[in-house]
C-alpha cells in the first residue's frame, strides 16, 4: 500500500439525540447523530409515535383541503 494517502483515524465519541454515547473510530473528530441503535425502532422493537403522528396529521391536512375545495366550487356555481 502507498504511504501518506490514507486518512488518519481518530477515536471519537458519537453523541445521539436520545442521550446515548459510544466510542468508535472515524476520520472526523466529532460525530452527532439523530438515531442510533439504542433508539432506532428496528433494533428496539418499539414504534416511535411522534414521527408517525406528525406524518398522518400532515397527510390529512394536505388532502383535507383538496377534498373541501371541489365542494366549495360546486356550491359557488349553483
Amino acid at each position: 500500500m502507498k504511504e501518506k494517502i490514507h486518512p488518519e483515524l481518530h477515536e471519537v465519541t458519537v453523541h445521539c439525540q436520545c442521550g446515548n454515547e459510544f466510542k468508535t473510530r472515524s476520520t472526523k473528530k466529532e460525530m452527532r447523530v439523530e438515531v442510533c441503535s439504542a433508539c432506532h425502532n428496528f433494533y428496539t422493537g418499539k414504534q416511535r409515535d411522534v414521527a408517525i403522528t406528525g406524518r398522518v396529521e400532515k397527510f390529512n391536512k394536505k388532502y383535507a383541503k383538496k377534498e373541501a375545495a371541489p365542494a366549495a366550487e360546486v356550491a359557488a356555481e349553483a
